[in-house]
Formats: structure tokens, C-alpha cells, sequence
């Protein structure tokens, strides 16, 4: 069955990423096919094209997608042909109209979630789940606590505000203007840093009465490293899920002892869903936040699947706010 994918031959700049004729055929034990209506664009599709997460080549694009179950392959019972589906899940592949794929790591979308906000919303809004309730500082969050969430109005960051704010916590969002740090707090950020015009971590230090945040997380990398963990209060976590700006440099594990006794993970959220049953249970916390409106999707752009270049130079630019996604 010929379909269409979005392929790299070589790493490089968004002009790599050609538009293609691909076989597609049935699924083997353990997987499904998916006829894509919307496919998720990610800052990791990003890395994959330019080689920063390396790929055998030639490599196909995307983490993320939704759509109906066109074929079920043996020995997978919790999918039927006809199901609206969506997920986040290796191996890179949902740029494309249609696709073979790994079955764990798809679920079931419930009718009340449309097409788009589920490729929207799958990669982000199970990025925030293992953030906010399993990456967590000594003793836990509860109401009240200071968080630190750099890119607040981005795709993840808006789904970020908008869950602390169900949690009772205090989002201090960071942001590259003023109309993000306006959409952070629109979106349920306590506080909004403009770090173009302040120095954040002594925004922080103002807000919380000199104490810092518990934790801080930080997808930017390389530009916020040091200010975020300045901002940190005794033993508190810093979670770099990201590097948007250039990777963290070497650490000097001397100076975590300096900063308070503070914690630094490197978490991802493919080993968060490495099982089956870890899936089901982070997507059902996701699908519950969404359909019951404690969490929106906004869907800044959308842009045909041709087009995905065009995509990932405003991705880089920081153009976008929200999520975006491709359209077959």
C-alpha cells in the first residue's frame, strides 16, 4: 500500500526533510497500522533531524499521532480495527499518512478528544504527567509550593501552567516576551519572568521570600542551567528534560553541595512508558485532565504534512507558542 513520509537521508538543516512515496504493509505480531488524521510536532523531532539524537538513515520523522486503527497484528487485545487512537512512541515514524508501528504504546482516544488535540496533546501532555506527579523533589509537591517551569508558553509549558494550577501549586513561568509571559499566566502561572529583560533566578529569589523553588524544570538547557539552579531551595531538584538552547555543560558535582545539598536528573519520558501498563495508566491521568477541561490544548499552528520544513524553521525560531501539528 503506497503512502506518504516525511524522510531524512542525511542529518541536517529542515531543508532535509523530503516528502516521499513509502510502502506500507500489515502489521506483525505486536503491532497495528494507523491511518494518521493529525500528526504531533515536537522540539525532539528537531534533534532527530539534525542529528543531535542520531538515527540509522535514512531516518522517518515524528513521536507523535492520531488516527484510526486500519489493522491489528496477533496477540494484541487492547486495540480493534475502527478504534481512534492516538500516542507518543518510539520508534520516530508519524510524519506520514499512514504507518506500521509498535502497539504498547497506543491507546484508545475517547470520543470527547478530537483528532488534533490528541496528536496535539500525547508527547507534552504525558511529558508534564511524569513531570509534575513522578519527578519530584524530597517529600513531594503539594499546594502551595513553588515551581519553576522554564518555556512556559510553549507546547508543553501552557499544558505545565495549566496542571499546576489544578494541583494548587505556584507556576513561576519563564518566557522569551511579553506576550508569553501574558499566555503563561492566562494559562495558570502564578508568575511570569520575561528572561530577555531580568535576571530570572533573582526574580525567584523576589517571589518566594529568598527561598527558592523546590524544583525546577527545565527543557532550554545550556542558556538557563546556571540561573535554574541558583533558583533552587535547599534540596531541591533540577529536572533538565531538554536542551532547546545547546546542551548543559559539565557539572562540577562540588557545586551541588554549594547550592544547598540540591538534586539533578536527566529524566525522559520514553522510560516512562517503556510498558505497556505504565502508558495506560499515564495516558488515562492525561485523558482525565483534558476532557474534563481542568487542561486545554491550544493548537497554535497547523500545517500540511508537506510542508513540515516550514514547520520545523518556526519550531527553531521560536515562532510557535501552544502546540502545532501536520496535517496528511
Amino acid at each position: 500500500m503506497n503512502e506518504k513520509a516525511v524522510v531524512i537521508e542525511a542529518a541536517g538543516g529542515p531543508e532535509q526533510l523530503k516528502l516521499v512515496d513509502v510502502e506500507v504493509g500489515a502489521p506483525g505480531p505486536g503491532e497495528i497500522r494507523i491511518r494518521h488524521h493529525a500528526c504531533g510536532l515536537n522540539y525532539i523531532d528537531v534533534y532527530h533531524r539534525n542529528g543531535s539524537y542520531a538515527l540509522p538513515l535514512p531516518a522517518r520523522l515524528g513521536m507523535e499521532g492520531a488516527g484510526v486503527v486500519e489493522a491489528v497484528g496477533e496477540g494484541v487485545t487492547h486495540l480493534q480495527v475502527g478504534d481512534r487512537a492516538a500516542y507518543a512512541s518510539q520508534p520516530p515514524g508519524a510524519y506520514a499518512t499512514a504507518r506500521v508501528m509498535p502497539a504498547k504504546c497506543v491507546l484508545k482516544l475517547p470520543d470527547a478528544i478530537a483528532f488534533e488535540t490528541g496528536a496535539a496533546m500525547m508527547l507534552k501532555g504525558l511529558t508534564v504527567q511524569y513531570l509534575l506527579r513522578k519527578t519530584l523533589p524530597q517529600g513531594g509537591l503539594q499546594a502551595g509550593d513553588f515551581v519553576l517551569f522554564h518555556a512556559a508558553a510553549g507546547g508543553v509549558g501552557l499544558i505545565a501552567c495549566q496542571w499546576a494550577r489544578a494541583l494548587g501549586l505556584q507556576l513561576i513561568g519563564t518566557a522569551g516576551s511579553d506576550e508569553k509571559c501574558q499566555l503563561a499566566l492566562d494559562n495558570g502561572a502564578t508568575h511570569a519572568i520575561n528572561y530577555r529583560r531580568e535576571d530570572f533566578a533573582a526574580r525567584v529569589r523576589d517571589i518566594t521570600g529568598g527561598r527558592g523553588v523546590k524544583v525546577v524544570y527545565d527543557s532550554v538547557g545550556a542558556d538557563t542551567w546556571e540561573g535554574s539552579l541558583n533558583s533552587l531551595a535547599p534540596f531541591g531538584l533540577l529536572a533538565s528534560f531538554g536542551a532547546a538552547s545547546g546542551p548543559v555543560p559539565p557539572i562540577n558535582i562540588g557545586s551541588l553541595a554549594a547550592k544547598g545539598s540540591v538534586y539533578v536528573t536527566r529524566p525522559t519520558l520514553f522510560t516512562h512508558i517503556a510498558s505497556h501498563e505504565a502508558t495506560q495508566s499515564m495516558g488515562a491521568d492525561l485523558f482525565d485532565m483534558v476532557a474534563s477541561g481542568r487542561v486545554k490544548i491550544r493548537i497554535d499552528k497547523r500545517y500540511p504534512l508537506a510542508d513540515a520544513a516550514e514547520a520545523h524553521r518556526d519550531l527553531e525560531a521560536r515562532r510557535l507558542t501552544g502546540s502545532a501539528v501536520l496535517l496528511p
